[in-house]
């Protein structure tokens, strides 16, 4: 069963999804791209995250043929690029990324990473769109604690329904401050590159191999559910072939012992005091 997630509107979405980043780049056919999506949704990974910034809006047509005759099963998730988080610029990259997406709607509309564009004029943007039934709700990438703190401080700040960041057991720096202030606020967490970066380097590591024997599971599998371990953290590993998409929708199934946690703690250590933000 593929845990639940909910944003502070209400809305519950699986808190295991599937990433898109580097889709539609001409590594592997769109089509068998599509098809791992399809089965993650059969799956019950029905959260789909993208950008119009992966494949300068391919991995968007990916989706869009992913989610073809079944739009009702997914919950979608996009991005506008900082440099086009004008008021203007906004509503214009949100309508082409309708367009590529060929849908009415987009769930969970995300400012990818904070540009040079005041956040207040950004989040106007947000609520046109919303308030005109083109985006469902909207959110962050790559926001710190004080980011947060002053996007929440704007008179519509308060509408904002998640920060999408770097969030691995070897980058960690956001259980310092940002996971905590989110989780005080309902606001969930949605974790990208849950693997670590490097192609997944955190299948290599000594502790989650370790931990996997023991639950007869994959250090990958291990990674991904000790992302889902806190309530409120959305987990968005991408695969694009079927055995990949079946490995990561098996880790909801495991339940990892304090033992296994502090196996992994001594190997990827919690942080002790203000990191930097992560990101890739």
């Amino acid at each position: 069963m593929i845990p639940r997630a909910r944003l502070p509107n209400g809305v519950e979405v699986a808190a295991l999804g599937q990433g898109t980043w580097r889709m539609g780049e001409g590594r592997l056919a769109p089509a068998q791209e599509a098809d791992a999506l399809r089965l993650g949704l059969d799956l019950g990974m029905t959260l789909i995250d993208t950008a119009e910034m992966y494949g300068e809006g391919a991995a968007e047509e990916v989706v869009a043929e992913a989610v073809a005759g079944r739009r009702e099963t997914a919950f979608i998730v996009s991005k506008v690029y900082p440099h086009n988080a004008s008021r203007s610029g906004t509503v214009a990259a949100c309508e082409r990324s309708l367009r590529r997406l060929r849908i009415e709607a987009i769930d969970l509309y995300l400012l990818h990473w904070r540009g040079g564009t005041p956040l207040a004029e950004t989040v106007e943007a947000f609520e046109a769109l919303r308030a005109a039934g083109k985006i469902r709700s909207w959110g962050v990438s790559n926001f710190d604690a004080g980011d947060m703190q002053e996007l929440a401080a704007l008179p519509q700040g308060a509408g904002c329904a998640t920060d999408q960041v770097l969030y691995n057991p070897e980058s960690r720096g956001i259980e310092f401050d940002l996971l905590p202030w989110c989780e005080q606020r309902g606001i969930p967490v949605m974790a990208y590159a849950p693997l670590g970066g490097q192609g997944g380097r955190l299948r290599r590591s000594a502790a989650l191999t370790g931990v996997a024997r023991r639950h007869g599971a994959t250090p990958a599998q291990v990674a991904i559910a000790w992302t889902l371990r806190r309530p409120g953290v959305i987990s968005i590993p991408k695969a694009a072939d079927a055995a990949h998409v079946r490995e990561n929708a098996g880790a909801a199934a495991i339940e990892l012992t304090a033992a296994d946690l502090a196996e992994i703690d001594a190997a990827h250590s919690p942080p002790r005091r203000k990191q930097a933000l992560g990101m890739l």
